[in-house]
């Protein structure tokens, strides 16, 4: 008989095209993952997987048990809901969360207290993620639930069919400083033509807020400060004359300092990821309506 952890190691391998990626994925050493893909290869006896430069392919058999793998790990997770759904629907059991790290900060953290109360046997547990990796990893079931934004193509449109994702909120950029700074001074929302002449605190390039930031301008802006860690922004914008662009997402209690919309603001949109199969879960159906998802 052909093993679940065999046909979940192959579908890793697969996707991420290298023993060691599969492995960090599923949370095993590459050995480990290794003596599971050979396990399988002597129960089908034929190969599975082919070298390829440094990574490894499929053989056309491997493609085969892959692309069957999607209905067993599917009947596997009806059969699951099916039991949890005899105790009156409660959550319970364990709920693996994976998300962007403000979207853990602002969306999730609130609501795990909250879980606690509707659901005392259910165990909640959140790993960062960037969405790129996220939605994967409920694809290749190492993650029961992913929170996922959209910003810059991260987010594949559509997703593949054994996937659901739903808006679950809008996150917007806003800009923040001092007190006495002269923007804070002014009414209203801020457009183009008020940000210049000032100096900014910014994230590093290569993210999505960089690339907020940047939009913003029509010329070079004077940027003092690359720092990605939004706490330590704010640390800047309180102790000099540097303005920061925050994701309300990761804005934390601003105390001495204050923020202002822009007329044209940001934005990303926030979606809940999780497997089709999954669709009568009792817990993802209470995180999904602690975030208010229904009937966006």
């Amino acid at each position: 008989m052909i093993e679940v952890g065999a046909l979940r190691a192959l579908r890793s391998v697969a996707a991420l095209g290298t023993l060691a990626r599969a492995a960090e994925e599923l949370g095993f050493t590459a050995s480990a993952v290794s003596q599971q893909i050979k396990r399988l290869e002597r129960q089908v006896g034929v190969p599975v997987l082919a070298p390829a430069g440094r990574g490894v392919v499929l053989t056309p058999a491997g493609q085969a048990i892959v692309d069957s793998a999607a209905e067993v790990f599917q009947a596997l997770e009806r059969c699951a809901e099916a039991a949890q759904s005899v105790s009156e629907g409660a959550p319970r059991g364990t709920l693996r969360v994976v998300a962007f790290s403000t979207a853990i900060r602002g969306l999730l953290a609130p609501l795990v207290p909250r879980l606690a109360e509707q659901g005392p046997d259910l165990r909640v547990e959140i790993t960062e993620q960037d969405p790129g990796e996220a939605w994967h990893s409920v694809g290749a079931g190492a993650a029961d639930l992913a929170l996922v934004h959209d910003a810059d193509g991260l987010l594949p449109a559509p997703l593949p069919p054994s996937l659901v994702r739903r808006r679950v909120h809008t996150d917007i950029g806003d800009l923040v400083m001092s007190r006495t700074h002269p923007l804070a001074r002014l009414d209203g929302p801020l457009g183009g033509g008020d940000l210049a002449g000032h100096a900014w605190v910014t994230s590093p390039p290569g993210t999505v807020c960089h690339q907020w930031f940047r939009r913003l301008f029509a010329d070079e802006p004077d940027v003092r400060h690359l720092v990605d860690d939004f706490a330590t922004q704010l640390a800047l914008v309180a102790a000099g004359d540097v303005v920061a662009l925050i994701p309300r997402l990761a804005r934390p209690p601003l105390g001495d300092l204050v923020s202002r919309p822009l007329r044209r603001p940001p934005k990303r949109e926030v979606h809940a990821v999780w497997r089709r199969s999954a669709d009568t879960s009792p817990a993802i159906r209470a995180v999904l309506a602690e975030l208010g998802a229904f009937g966006t």
